[in-house]
């Protein structure tokens, strides 16, 4: 995507407003500093704009589609177009159905409920657990870890062709690795899915807050997303799509909402006719909230510009990769190269650092939020480190010597609002914790490496 100089010097300036910009936290030697919060791969803060919509609506929260008072009609109002907001945000075909969920993990287990059946499922050992695990009920075939884009597309042809040419097939499929940050090849995969007679969804839940995501351009026939990684944590999700599958399917959940009409047999028993829409997979009542959210986030991304927000991003990506090449101790996780485009998302291992003792001390000494560990994919993991993972060592002692493969990752991930600051001092804290060691002293307590201050 090429972006012009202006808009480069825009997004370099300004990042979108999100709560908690202010908020300083304690350090461990002494004194506040306000908080780096460089874990947007696990949950994005709130978008202002997004808890000023919802406080604004939430006097006048009601609940849907059966009141006929006053708030009851608004909420409903507000509900069904928040199902348009998203539908227009990820450019959706006609017919396509908008199901709210309460996560991504929450709308492929929804989705693999809804499979035909003997549905074979392909995916990618790299996927997320959310994205690699839900397909219990189906024949899942698991692909090898492609090391370019083209061996992805390519592994997936092969594994189609020996298919049942037949029976119905769903490819799963991640749009940016919430590993490595690295885009992968969805609208070839697409057409290679297709090609095959297969379906494919899209696990979007690191590609959305970051990149524009259009179904019909994609040719995808599903995606999936988290409000809390696009900026709107009020724990709802989205399932988008194809209706047919999920017309078919039995309720995802059984109950009020999902059902158009009850009655009794005279054999005591109950006849139910379901809902076709997506209130079919919406039993109960819906978080009215979190799917507003969601909807304020969709605006707020669109309006700001997708050009503004990638320039920005890639600024940052560079200055936080820059920064780590500086430092030999340090390498970086990826499949397909260095010069792969990404997301803010970026791995790491420090030659002779427990990776939670790092983490630690960036929280304790420097005020950054980070995250360490196997990030819910632990094959990719596992493929990138070379190693099975294993249980850390005590974390005031290096998990392993210079020179040796370190045994879990440390992830720094960031987006729209993301300052200059953040990153610029998480890398001086990573060269100045490798040159110098930690200030404090580090103990294990209940699996984790805190500070310790029995002294």
């Amino acid at each position: 995507m090429s972006v012009s100089t202006a808009a480069l010097d825009q997004a370099i300036c300004t990042p979108l407003p999100v709560l908690g910009r202010d908020v300083t936290v304690p350090l461990v030697t002494g004194g506040e500093v306000t908080y780096a919060a460089l874990d947007y791969a696990a949950s994005a803060p709130a978008l202002q704009r997004v808890w000023d919509d919802v406080a604004a609506y939430a006097p006048y929260y009601g609940s849907v589609h059966r009141g006929a008072g006053y708030l009851s009609q608004l909420s409903t109002d507000l509900f069904e177009n928040a199902r348009r907001t998203v539908a227009e945000f990820l450019d959706c075909r006609d017919g396509d159905q908008v199901v709210f969920t309460r996560s991504t993990t929450d709308s492929l287990n929804l989705l693999a409920a809804a499979l035909p059946a003997d549905c074979q499922v392909f995916v990618f050992e790299t996927e997320h657990h959310a994205s690699l695990l839900p397909w219990t009920n189906a024949q899942v075939t698991y692909l090898n870890a492609p090391r370019t884009p083209r061996q992805a597309v390519e592994t997936l042809e092969r594994a189609l062709a020996g298919r049942d040419p037949y029976g119905p097939a769903l490819v799963c499929v991640t749009g940016a690795s919430n590993v490595t940050g690295e885009l992968w090849p969805v609208r070839e995969l697409a057409a290679a899915a297709h090609a095959h007679g297969a379906r494919i969804v899209l696990d979007a839940a690191q590609l959305a807050p970051h990149h524009p995501v259009s179904v019909q351009d994609l040719d995808v026939d599903w995606v999936a997303f988290s409000g809390h990684k696009l900026y709107a944590p009020f724990g709802s999700g989205v399932l988008a799509g194809r209706a047919d599958w999920l017309r078919e399917a039995e309720p995802y959940l059984a109950g009020g909402g999902a059902s158009r009409k009850v009655t009794r047999r005279e054999d005591g028993g109950v006849d139910v006719e379901w809902h076709e829409s997506a209130a079919r997979h919406e039993a109960g009542s819906p978080n009215v909230i979190g799917a507003y959210s969601i909807a304020s986030a969709c605006k707020a991304l669109t309006e700001a510009g997708f050009d503004t927000l990638v320039a920005r991003e890639q600024y940052l990506i560079e200055k936080v990769r820059a920064g780590l090449a500086e430092v030999p101790e340090v390498r970086i996780l990826s499949l397909f190269g260095d010069d792969a485009p990404r997301v803010g998302v970026i791995s790491f291992v420090v030659d002779g650092w427990n990776s939670s003792h790092f983490a630690a001390a960036l929280s304790a000494e420097y005020g950054i939020g980070v995250r360490d560990g196997l990030f819910c994919a632990h094959p990719l993991v596992r493929t990138l480190m070379g190693s099975d993972p294993q249980t850390q060592g005590e974390c005031g002692a290096p998990e392993a010597a210079p020179g040796e493969k370190s045994l879990n990752a440390i992830r720094v991930s960031f987006g729209a609002g993301t300052p200059d600051e953040h990153v610029e001092r998480f890398v001086n804290a990573v060269k100045e914790l490798v040159t110098d060691g930690a200030k404090w002293n580090y103990r294990t307590e209940d699996g984790r490496c805190v500070p310790d201050t029995s002294a």
